[in-house]
């Protein structure tokens, strides 16, 4: 007898002797469904238009959220009823104080919100955060992680937060901000903080947006004068230069000397505003007070001299214009001969076969002759 057949012939062995010991195996029962056949999944029920106002106009956090899931969407069907909730909601809302919030990396943007409304909601206002995550240029999705770094405030009843993917637009602006911040004020938010992806170009998308812009700096990082772009210093109607505390307090304080004295080198605003500089700690709570202060002698200083109202018409107009752009674009991509031409167009580009400028002219030839 073989070595192999020798083994067999033991197992068969051992088997006989301990067939009725937990050392066998069970055999399963064969070709079990994946999934449970009992499971039934429960199709959330739409909401109506007006379901959607009403929850909003009393502060319905929920049906809040769920609209503006509404207004982020791509679906066709989706945005017609957005856009009648938006509206119905347009005469309920411009009763709060936008403010944009943007800065250099690791600025603390998130800390500093945090640690502001805070105390913006011991002074009785409610506040809307809207923060901005930037999009994957290659997967196109987002982290929308900043509920988690303002866990203070995020049981908060009077703040409500909502992260939301820049989805690649401009200044990393969300591409529905301006009409979340309709809903917001419809719901009774008197204070809007928007919280943009960074310090960029283009961030002259949230000052389009907002009453008032505040620019976050840290210290002790290099020549802070040039760590920042001009035009960016420029909107700014504010400058907080953050984590002024423990040995940083004093590199704090030699940077707002520095950021005050450039500030002084460009033309007043048509605001006739001279942006304030100040310093402040949000760990240690410390000069907290003083910005929102800033804020309300802001406030009171446009809303006076009338460039507060004059400021929000012309954002009115501006978007105006964007909502225009935005749709003849859309439109332009959306027509069917377009689909089915501008990918050979494009090839032809890419294998120097036809200029820029003509692909371009040859594709909106062949729109503007399908109208």
């Amino acid at each position: 007898m073989s070595e192999y057949s020798k083994i067999e012939h033991y197992e068969r062995e051992y088997a006989d002797l301990h067939h009725d010991t937990a050392l066998n195996v069970t055999q399963g029962v064969e070709n079990q469904p994946a999934v449970n056949p009992y499971f039934v999944r429960r199709k959330r029920r739409q909401l109506s238009t007006q379901e959607y106002v009403d929850g909003i106009l009393a502060g319905n956090i929920t049906i809040l959220s769920q609209a503006i899931t509404l207004i982020e969407s791509n679906n066709p069907q989706h945005y017609q009823q957005a856009q009648q909730i938006i509206e119905k909601c347009l005469p309920h809302s411009g009763k709060s104080i936008r403010i944009g919030i943007t800065g250099v990396p690791g600025a603390g943007k998130s800390t500093f919100i945090e640690a502001v409304g805070n105390m913006v909601t011991s002074l009785r206002h409610k506040l809307a955060v809207l923060a901005i995550d930037p999009s994957s240029e290659r997967s196109g999705g987002s982290i929308l992680g900043d509920k988690t770094r303002m866990e203070s405030i995020c049981t908060n009843p009077d703040v409500f937060i909502r992260p939301s993917p820049s989805a690649g637009s401009l200044g990393g602006v969300a591409r529905k901000t301006r009409e979340t911040i309709i809903l917001c004020e419809a719901a009774g938010f008197d204070v809007i903080f928007i919280e943009t992806v960074g310090v960029g170009q283009s961030e002259t998308a949230v000052h389009s947006m907002v009453d008032m812009f505040m620019l976050l700096q840290i210290s002790g990082a290099g020549d802070e004068l040039q760590g920042i772009k001009r035009g960016i210093m420029e909107m700014a109607d504010m400058m907080v230069i953050t984590k002024a505390d423990g040995e940083n307090i004093h590199k704090a304080q030699l940077a707002r000397t520095q950021f005050r004295n450039a500030l002084h080198l460009f033309p007043l605003p048509d605001s006739g505003w001279r942006a304030q500089v100040f310093t402040c700690s949000s760990t240690e709570k410390t000069g907290l007070e003083e910005v929102w202060k800033g804020v309300e002698e802001y406030l009171d200083h446009t809303m006076t001299n009338g460039w507060f109202e004059a400021n929000r018409n012309r954002q009115n107009k501006y978007w105006m214009y964007e909502t225009i752009n935005e749709a003849l674009k859309g439109d332009f991509y959306r027509n069917p001969q377009i689909e089915a031409r501008i990918e050979s167009v494009e090839q032809k580009v890419l294998n120097a076969e036809m200029s820029s400028f003509i692909a371009a002219k040859e594709l909106l030839d062949l729109y503007y002759s399908k109208k």
